[in-house]
Order: C-alpha cells, then structure tokens, then sequence
C-alpha cells in the first residue's frame, strides 16, 4: 500500500477561507508564537458538570486536541488560562504537552508574564475566548479570536469569529488557520513526539 497524500487547501478550513483575503491579518497570523486559550466555554462547551461530590467534568474534543498536538509539533507554545480552580484543565494540559494556569484573574497579565518567559513581544501572542474576562487580554494581543457561539459582546471585540462552537472543533479552526499562514498546510504530520495524544 502506497502512502497516502493529503489534499488539505484552505478553501476545505473555515477560518482560514475567511481570512485568507486580509493579508495583513494573515502575516500577523504568520507570525505567532504563542497561542493563549481560555478553557470553559472555548475549549469546551461551557457547561459545568458536577457530581453530588462537587467533583468537576469538562468535555473536550479531540479535533481541538489535535490541533493544538500540531501547533507544539511546527514550534508554537500553547497556554491553557482558566479563571476556575479546574484539575480538569491541568489534566487535560499535561495530557497535550502544553502550560496550564487555572484560578488566573487578570488573564492579560498572565499572558504577559508568558510573553516576558519566552521572549516575545506581546503581538505575537493569539487569545481566544469566550466571555468578558478575557477581553482584556484579545484586546492586547496580535491575534483575537473567539468562538461562533462566544457571548456577543466578547464576540464583536473579536478579529475573527470560527464557524463552530466552542467544544467542537473552534480551536481547531485556529490551530488550522495559523498552520496554513505559517506554510504548514501541506505538511501537516510532522513526526511525532513521544507520548503525545489528541
């Protein structure tokens, strides 16, 4: 059996295809380094589950998983910033291989603090999210996305708004988008690192 090609273009990636018409926002896409995500309501559906412990389950999709696998694979660090006290979130960080702050207040700060460990400027940095707290910090940084359903006033302070929702696949949608403006399109299986999962 032969290997197998893929045919991935960015007319088959939502927000890609939206995006590809500004270049600007596309170099600037090029460029990131950081990608900053909220966890509840951007990389899950938003809703809390808790059992009559008070112990606290969160869904994540595994297309999300993926492509933040991928991400750390072509050199760009990935940040979980969650205001909630969530071992969730860390578990499912350690899981992908990638920094997770919970209980976080001022997220703007956070990725700062992020931004002054790696040596970048702030506008190589990316945030998405969902809500008013982090609005803030998508303000700052050079790259602002939020997910289809984020809540409308987070939504309009957006530069870029993903065809899904939160939880099922809108992180994917910006893993995909920087991978196609860094040139990473065509070669989207890098080898893989050691106990990785999606």
């Amino acid at each position: 059996m032969g290997n197998a090609t893929i045919d991935a273009s960015m007319d088959s990636l939502p927000l890609a295809r939206r995006a590809a018409g500004d270049h600007a926002l596309m170099a600037r896409a090029g460029n990131i380094r950081l990608v900053c995500f909220d966890v509840d309501g951007t990389l899950t559906d938003g809703r809390l589950t808790l059992d009559s412990d008070g112990r606290e389950t969160k869904s994540f999709h595994v297309h999300d998983g993926q492509g933040i696998v991928l991400l750390r694979q072509h050199g760009i660090e990935v940040a979980f910033i969650t205001a909630r006290n969530s071992p969730v979130a860390e578990r499912r960080a350690r899981e992908l291989g990638v920094r997770c702050h919970i209980g976080v207040k001022d997220k703007l700060a956070c990725v700062h603090a992020l931004c002054a460990e790696l040596g970048i400027d702030i506008g190589l940095a990316c945030f998405m999210g969902d809500d008013l707290p982090d609005l803030p910090a998508m303000r700052a940084v050079g790259l602002s996305v939020a997910p289809g359903n984020a809540h409308a006033l987070t939504a309009a302070g957006a530069e870029l708004l993903t065809v899904a929702k939160a939880g099922k696949g809108a992180a994917r949608e910006l893993c995909d988008l920087l991978l196609a403006a860094q040139g990473r399109i065509d070669d989207p299986l890098p080898p893989t690192v050691r106990g990785e999962v999606s």
